[in-house]
């Protein structure tokens, strides 16, 4: 390879992204996904490179400074290739693609993620990350670009057969992913052997020495915990309650939790949970204060009051626009050092902490050698209490310590260079981040959180929305990229949420009008739901069905039709839910952790849910109430005056002036009560102690 003369910015400059911008300067001509760069590739008939990664990406930056900021390679790479940058979380369905062939050529993913395509967009090779020297049994960088345009000049029709053959199994076809000839749901088929089969083969991956599932790296998991509250709350199956328990203690006290700031790390790279990849994301820290939520109003463990305090705390100090919107990552490194910002050495913590080092080391098992690449990650293993009484120290005294010593360790964490924030807000992860707050809000009895909820939600309007639809990407004053199926999904959620706790009707219109919008919009020939919208730019226009990191948008839809048609009367929408759980039958059962939620799903028609239909000028408190209580599956419609838009609601306000709630199943209710406790009764709950 010979230098030649490169630009010192690129055009992506003009974008939003922080990831992309941060890749601006490179001296590869990087474009971004736009037309021009695949007119530019069909006009001079050269493969395109398409790298995929995302800000807060360890790898990605590692590539970065390796290879695509030094001249030689980039001038290669401009002079053989049409090179695109992709931020994979503003392109999702992007990434899915070029992800798949990833996989399908080597058995694996990850990201940075590089892709060669033909100047149509289809792939014909495919990696992720790749040194600028041979190492890690992977070739260097250089020979992989020299190679491959050797093989583009002297054999473009193997080229060709490669990228035809991988385009064909990436785009597959519908009756792949569904059943296109289910015959019509009935109640007969939904029985509770699915679930049996989706939680035993669920069981089967339990971590019982560490909690969680599978051995490592460890994901946090949080859709799978959820569904085993939710089998717990209507079977009382005690070993699904024990699981998710042991799991979030070994979670809370372990290095993947930030004992000083709050906020969970993306992922663990051991079994033990102590040594997360740093990395902060907005989407991880909302599914697992929905899990704190539900575990805390069936046990009313304090710690997950604790924990969800400091994260909601972590959210509001560091990760909120100034006009309520959600960012949307944190990265792992500072100063080019992945975890720098976190860990500490025993030396810092006794010179800050003075007489007290001793006891706050012994309690999160700091050490001289360290725990981690010669530093300690906070970690401490057991509950306060548990310590106090191997201390021999009161429980109050030691916990006071504690908080003292955290706070001023915390304090003299902020004096250091921070990891940067990717500070675009995305819609999807906005709205499980609403939703995860409305939880918190209830479940804990903490109004404040549902006004953040609430700003979050007006944000969403104010910047995302035009009149037609929304967008999913937000960042310094730009909207771009129509928004996925996965944004409305979980937007829809969130006003359903918004509804049970405010009693809106404009929130419950809108969920409903929304709903419409994406049946007509991202409808199939089957029961289930694309992905990106009709004008992809795409090579193929998907359907998603796996629960992953995030939920799917079609498990989402699901239990949202399901709602909806409790609270509208819409039975044609029940249908269409009950049709899409039948075409993920199988794979239900056959990947448990990877359609934990369409198994949340089908609780509910196996079980049959209730509703609750609340009226009076006490409605809202009542709900609220109601709502402290752990109860899958119950859809709550409060109004204090009494309205039609809603059947649970169509009832006039008592004489008395109290207010009436009414406990039903399939619209038909019981008589009305008139307090927590009596309806606790009519729904199978004991009363507790919220």
């Amino acid at each position: 390879m010979t230098p030649e003369n490169t630009n010192s910015i690129n055009r992506l400059i003009h974008e939003t992204s922080p990831y992309l911008l941060h890749h601006a300067t490179n001296p590869v001509d990087w474009y971004a996904w736009k037309p021009e760069a695949f007119e530019r590739a069909q006009a001079e008939n050269k493969p395109i490179l398409v790298s995929i990664g995302y800000h807060t990406c360890h790898w990605c930056h590692v590539m970065e400074r390796e290879s695509f900021t030094d001249p030689r390679v980039a001038a290669f790479m401009n002079e053989h290739y049409i090179n695109i940058k992709v931020d994979r979380e503003e392109r999702p369905d992007v990434d899915a693609i070029y992800m798949e062939a990833v996989q399908l050529l080597t058995g694996h993913g990850g990201w940075p993620l590089n892709a060669f395509l033909t100047p149509e967009g289809k792939p014909f090779y495919a990696g992720t990350y790749f040194p600028p020297e041979p190492r890690y049994s992977r070739p260097s960088w250089s020979n992989v670009l020299t190679q491959l345009i050797e093989l583009w000049r002297e054999q473009p029709e193997k080229i060709q057969k490669q990228a035809e053959h991988l385009t064909a199994i990436i785009a597959g076809s519908e009756e792949d992913v569904q059943d296109l000839d289910l015959p019509a749901p009935r109640e007969e088929d939904f029985t509770q052997d699915s679930v049996k089969a989706t939680f035993e083969g669920m069981r089967g991956s339990f971590d019982t020495q560490a909690g969680g599932f599978g051995r490592s790296p460890k994901f946090p998991g949080a859709l799978s915990l959820k569904f085993l509250l939710d089998l717990y709350g209507v079977t009382n199956q005690k070993v699904a309650l024990d699981h998710v328990e042991f799991s979030l203690r070994n979670m809370i006290y372990g290095g993947i939790y930030d004992q000083l700031g709050g906020g969970f790390a993306r992922y663990a790279t051991d079994r033990e949970w102590l040594i997360p990849h740093f990395e902060k994301m907005l989407y991880d820290n909302a599914l697992l204060l929905r899990v704190l939520s539900d575990a805390y109003r069936i046990t009313r463990n304090e710690e997950y009051r604790r924990v969800v305090e400091e994260t909601t705390d972590w959210l509001a100090r560091e990760m909120t626009h100034p006009e309520g919107g959600f960012y949307a990552a944190q990265d792992a490194d500072s100063e080019g050092v992945e975890g720098k910002f976190y860990v500490w050495s025993a030396q810092e913590i006794e010179e800050l902490l003075g007489a007290d080092a001793a006891s706050f080391n012994d309690y999160y098992q700091v050490s001289e050698r360290g725990n981690w690449e010669g530093h300690n990650i906070l970690h401490p293993r057991q509950s306060v209490p548990d310590f106090a009484v191997r201390a021999e120290l009161p429980v109050s005294e030691l916990d006071n310590q504690l908080k003292k010593n955290r706070a001023t360790l915390f304090t003299a964490r902020e004096q250091r260079i921070r990891p940067e924030t990717d500070d675009k807000v995305l819609l999807d992860w906005n709205a499980l981040m609403i939703t995860a707050l409305y939880d918190a809000a209830t479940a804990f009895k903490r109004p404040d959180y549902a006004e953040q909820a609430r700003k979050a939600l007006h944000f969403c309007e104010d910047k995302l929305q035009d009149a037609q639809h929304y967008y999913h990407v937000y960042r310094d004053g730009k909207r771009q990229y129509d928004a996925f199926m996965d944004d409305y999904a979980f937007l829809i959620e969130a006003y359903l949420k918004a509804y049970e706790y405010d009693g809106r009707i404009e929130d419950l219109q809108t969920a409903e009008r929304w709903t419409k919008y994406v049946l007509e919009t991202f409808g199939s020939a089957g029961p289930l739901l694309y992905f990106a919208p009709p004008a992809s730019d795409l090579i193929a226009r998907r359907i998603e069905t796996t629960d992953g990191v995030t939920p799917s948008g079609n498990s989402t839809m699901i239990r949202n039709l399901q709602r909806l048609a409790l609270l509208l009367d819409r039975p044609e929408w029940r249908d269409r839910a009950r049709s899409m759980l039948l075409a993920v039958r199988e794979k239900m059962s056959a990947y448990p952790t990877s359609y934990a939620r369409y198994a949340s799903a089908w609780i509910q028609e196996s079980e049959g849910g209730q509703e609750v239909g609340i009226i009076g000028p006490d409605a809202l408190q009542c709900a609220r109430e109601l709502s402290a209580y752990f109860l899958p599956g119950a859809v709550l419609a409060p109004a204090e005056t009494g309205s039609s838009l809603s059947p649970l609601t169509d009832r006039p306000v008592p004489e008395d002036g109290s207010t009436a709630i009414y406990v039903c199943e399939n619209f038909v209710c019981k008589q009305p009560v008139t307090s927590i406790g009596a309806a606790l009764k009519l729904l199978g709950k004991n009363l507790g102690v919220a």
